[in-house]
C-alpha cells in the first residue's frame, strides 16, 4: 500500500512538474534586441530605452527589449542586415540605408527636398510615406513603425566655403549610402564614406577635410572640437525610421504589434521634440565655443544639385519627390 501510494505520488509530481514546465515555457520572457549607432546622450537612445521599458510594462513583463547604442552591434549597414539575419529585432536607421533594398524610399534624401522640420513631420504622416514604407515592407518583410526627425544636415570643414564652387576637391565624409553623395558630387567635392563611429578620428587626423550632420549630432559626436567652421547648408532634412524585423513581428499578436507601433510612434514624437528644441539653441552655443558659424545661399547649392544630379541616377522616382514637395 505504501509502495503503491509512493509510486502514485511520484507520478503525480512528474505530471505536475511537466505541466508547470510547459506553463513556464509558454510564459517565459521573450528578449528582443534594439540596435542603433547613436550615443547614449542623444534623444534617440533616451527615448528608445523609454519605449523598451514601456513595452515591457504594458505587456506585463512578457517582453524585455535591450537597447544597444553607439554601434555596439555594428555599423548602420550591419544592423540593417541584422534584421534579415535575425541578429537584431528592432533598429533605428536612416531611410537612406533601408533604401538599399527599396531605392524609392531614399527620395527624402534628395537635397533640399524639405522646407523645414514641420515639413518632415508632415511627410511622416503622409500617404506618400505610407506607400513607400509599404513598398519597403513588400521588398524586405521589415515593418516601419515610426519616423523621428533627425535634423537639418550642415557641414563642418577645415576650409571655409560659402558656395558650391569653393567645395571643389574637398574630401567630405558622408555616410556609406549613395543618397548622401549628391551635394558633394554636384559641387565637385570628393564624397568619402566612413563609418559613423570613426568620423571624429578621421577629421582629427586629416583623413577627410569635412563632414556633414545635424547640429545636435555635431554636438553629441564632438565634431566641433576638430572642425572650427560650421557651414549652415541645411542640404538634407534627415529622419530616422524605427524598423522591426519580420521574425519579430511574426511572434507578436496583432494587439502586441499595434502596441509596439503605438509606443515607438510616441517615442519618435518625444525624440523629435527634443531634437527640434536643441537644434534651435546650438548656433549661439557653437559661436560661444569659438566656432565660426556661417550662413550660405542655399538656393545656389540647390540649383547646382538639380542640374548635376538626376533622380534617375539615384534610382528615385521624381513623382514621389513632387508629392513630397506638394505637402503643405
Amino acid at each position: 500500500m505504501t509502495k503503491r501510494f509512493t509510486l502514485k505520488t511520484i507520478a503525480c509530481c512528474a505530471i505536475m512538474a511537466g505541466t508547470l514546465g510547459t506553463f513556464g515555457m509558454a510564459n517565459a520572457q521573450t528578449k528582443l534586441k534594439w540596435a542603433h549607432v547613436y550615443e547614449t546622450s542623444e534623444p534617440y537612445h533616451k527615448w528608445s530605452v523609454w519605449a523598451a521599458d514601456e513595452f515591457k510594462k504594458r505587456t506585463n513583463g512578457k517582453y524585455e527589449i535591450q537597447v544597444f547604442p553607439a554601434s555596439s552591434l555594428g555599423k548602420e549597414s550591419d544592423i540593417n542586415q541584422g534584421l534579415q539575419l535575425g541578429t537584431v529585432d528592432i533598429i533605428l536607421t536612416g531611410a537612406s540605408f533601408a533604401s538599399n533594398s527599396f531605392p524609392r524610399l531614399a527620395v527624402s534624401y534628395y537635397p533640399f527636398t524639405f522646407r523645414d522640420a514641420d515639413h518632415v513631420v508632415k511627410y511622416g504622416k503622409s500617404d506618400v510615406f505610407r506607400e513607400l514604407a509599404e513598398g519597403y515592407k513588400k521588398a524586405t518583410g521589415n515593418t516601419v513603425t515610426a519616423l523621428t526627425y533627425y535634423g537639418a544636415r550642415h557641414a563642418t570643414s577645415n576650409k571655409l566655403f560659402t558656395n558650391c564652387d569653393q567645395m571643389k576637391g574637398l574630401k567630405m565624409r558622408v555616410p556609406d549610402s549613395p543618397a548622401y553623395t549628391a551635394l558633394p558630387r554636384a559641387c565637385g567635392a570628393n564624397p568619402t564614406p566612413i563609418a559613423f563611429a570613426e568620423v571624429y578620428l578621421a577629421l582629427q587626423n586629416g583623413t577627410v577635410d569635412a563632414q556633414e550632420n545635424p547640429l545636435p549630432t555635431i554636438e553629441a559626436k564632438k565634431f566641433f572640437e576638430v572642425q572650427k567652421n560650421i557651414i549652415l547648408t541645411g542640404h538634407i532634412s534627415d529622419a530616422l525610421l524605427t524598423v522591426i524585423s519580420p521574425s519579430t513581428m511574426a511572434r507578436l499578436s496583432p494587439a502586441e504589434q499595434k502596441l509596439l507601433a503605438d509606443i515607438t510612434q510616441e517615442a519618435a514624437e518625444k525624440a523629435t521634440n527634443d531634437i527640434r528644441k536643441r537644434e534651435g539653441e546650438l548656433v549661439e552655443e557653437f559661436k560661444k565655443k569659438g566656432n565660426n558659424v556661417v550662413t550660405v545661399d542655399r538656393a545656389d547649392f540647390q540649383q547646382r544639385v538639380l542640374k548635376a544630379i538626376t533622380f534617375e541616377s539615384m534610382k528615385l522616382d521624381k513623382k514621389d519627390w513632387d508629392r513630397i514637395i506638394a505637402i503643405k
